[in-house]
């Protein structure tokens, strides 16, 4: 577990330091409107993403089974973080007829595919999580179980 977490904390380093040397390389105008873009993100999540997850999430404890809860609650912090970062590629804002190599994916179509991971990591942590909570009710089975 230890080389685990070295090794994704040499990812996040390197990632970083790539980051950084890209910034490095940007113009001062190009650099003003990233701080603007990075600036403008962490508002949104104050004020939009938080309290809307935080409202999505006791909303859902109201008919969500309780042993869903973690799992849930997961997913949709994932899911409506995500949401709201794509959201500028989602509704093609800033596409240009004259550029169309600006966004030239299929963004809809990668959000299904993460919103479809999510929902079946959300489907594994239940039934993970349904897993611990009977053999911790029943002590005996654990030893059967790591055989």
């Amino acid at each position: 577990m230890r080389a685990l977490r070295l090794l994704l904390g040499a990812a996040g380093v390197a990632a970083t330091a790539y980051g950084a040397l890209l910034l490095w390389r940007l113009d001062l105008a190009d650099l003003l409107d990233a701080l603007l873009w990075l600036a403008a993100g962490v508002l949104v999540h104050d004020a939009l993403v938080a309290p809307l997850t935080v409202l999505g999430v006791l909303a859902l404890r109201r008919v969500v089974p309780v042993t869903w809860w973690t799992a849930v609650t997961v997913g949709t912090v994932v899911l409506l973080t995500v949401t709201v970062t794509a959201a500028p590629v989602l509704g093609r804002f800033g596409a240009r007829p004259d550029n169309p190599t600006l966004l030239d994916r299929d963004y809809l179509g990668g959000w299904l595919l993460l919103a479809a991971l999510v929902l079946a990591g959300v489907l594994v942590g239940v039934v993970v999580g349904r897993r611990r909570r009977r053999v911790a009710r029943h002590p005996d089975q654990r030893v059967r179980l790591r055989r």
